[in-house]
């Protein structure tokens, strides 16, 4: 199905990739999924090295956009990769599109190895089952088909089934019909499995990028309160 493949490439194959390295901006370790590590081309131009497989000397920072942009406008890449650099200004939204591309792009293959599932019914049944780690909505869908998903996530929670159901939103109904080859799809249900686990390290890791978090499983304006939860089953 491809995603031994897939992790095989995703994993680092030096001990830069391995060990915890300083953030540029704060100076603190951080582990190095919690990093973005960056390049400079041979013309000088910044590069996001996801992969962290790129050569040369790398510069890392914190996975957010914030302190990427912090980065930029404290001049810390060409200090850190002693040359000069370019590039730079738009350096924030190309690491957003790259993590975007990244998951938009696996959807494909998790969908293919039965660890994605699209559509409301399928969605609430695989979470009420607990076979769900996470689920997506799109970012313009109805709060009304959010609201019933949320019930069936703290269903799964109140039975057993899950420690948790994280929910993200990160892409709209567009961008994610493209994904899938058309149609609308506002609701997905990421599965157990090696496909699934490497689907979700990329919606935390955007998540996280932009500052967001997934919705809670209570007190969130957006979904139903406990009692309507009740009410609902």
């Amino acid at each position: 199905m491809g995603t031994d493949e897939e992790t095989k490439r995703e994993a680092p194959a030096d001990d830069e990739a391995r060990n915890p390295r300083t953030c540029i901006v704060s100076r603190k370790a951080f582990e190095p999924d919690e990093l973005i590590r960056f390049v400079a081309a041979p013309d000088g131009t910044l590069v996001a090295d996801l992969r962290r497989k790129l050569p040369g000397r790398g510069a890392h920072v914190e996975m957010r956009r914030s302190v990427v942009e912090q980065a930029v406008k404290r001049k810390l890449f060409a200090r850190a990769l002693k040359r000069e650099v370019a590039g730079a200004e738009a350096l924030a939204d190309q690491v957003d599109e790259q993590l975007a591309r990244q998951i938009l792009s696996f959807f494909g293959m998790a969908r293919k190895a039965g660890q994605l599932v699209v559509g409301a019914t399928k969605v609430d049944a695989a979470v009420r089952a607990g076979a769900a780690l996470a689920v997506l909505h799109a970012i313009d869908g109805a709060e009304d088909g959010i609201r019933k998903i949320a019930n069936a996530r703290r269903a799964a929670v109140a039975m057993g089934l899950a420690d948790e159901v994280p929910a993200f939103r990160l892409f709209t109904v567009d961008e994610m019909g493209l994904a899938f080859g058309g149609g609308n799809v506002i609701h997905a249900a990421v599965l157990a499995g090696e496909a699934g686990a490497a689907l979700l390290r990329r919606l935390q890791a955007l998540s996280n990028y932009r500052g967001e978090h997934p919705t809670a499983m209570a007190g969130d304006a957006n979904e139903a309160t406990p009692d309507e939860a009740v009410a609902s089953d």
